[in-house]
């Protein structure tokens, strides 16, 4: 547990360094559309991250689908293990990309870790976008680390 937690940190500072380069300076920080805005999602403690054109790029944010297949005799979710993300709590979290640069975070039930995928019992709907690259950022960034720029 404690090598989860050390690598929660890192991650977080990862991210603030990363966010913290999406601000920009000066009078062209200024003119530029925020790198990133964080909204509350209605009836949840989640919230909503939308991430400029120019901050997914320099973020290097990837995605891929969400896809459903059988298991051991079971329909089940398949995500890639780049996209699985561990809370202090060892809660699982994955960011689902709904809309051009929209990501929310998804809870995540991992039923288990085949190689590079997650095998799970629930989580985004088939043929949802989750982050692969970039979700640690978002991470950091939902959660105030570097300030939310």
């Amino acid at each position: 547990m404690q090598s989860r937690l050390r690598w929660v940190g890192t991650l977080l500072t990862v991210a603030a360094l990363a966010l913290a380069g999406c601000a920009g300076s000066g009078a062209e920080a200024a003119d530029e559309e925020p790198a990133i805005l964080i909204s509350p999602v209605d009836g949840s403690d989640l919230s909503r991250l939308t991430l400029s054109a120019r901050a997914s790029e320099r973020l290097g944010i990837e995605t891929a689908a969400v896809t459903e297949r059988v298991v051991d005799d079971v329909e089940r979710l398949v995500i890639p293990y780049a996209a699985v993300l561990y809370d202090a709590d060892g809660s699982a979290w994955a960011y689902a990309n709904r809309d051009g640069f929209e990501f929310i975070r998804a809870r995540l039930e991992i039923v288990r870790i085949a190689g590079s995928e997650a095998i799970l019992a629930d989580g985004p709907a088939p043929g949802t976008l989750v982050v692969t690259v970039g979700g640690a950022e978002l991470w950091g960034a939902e959660h105030g680390v570097g300030g939310g720029h």
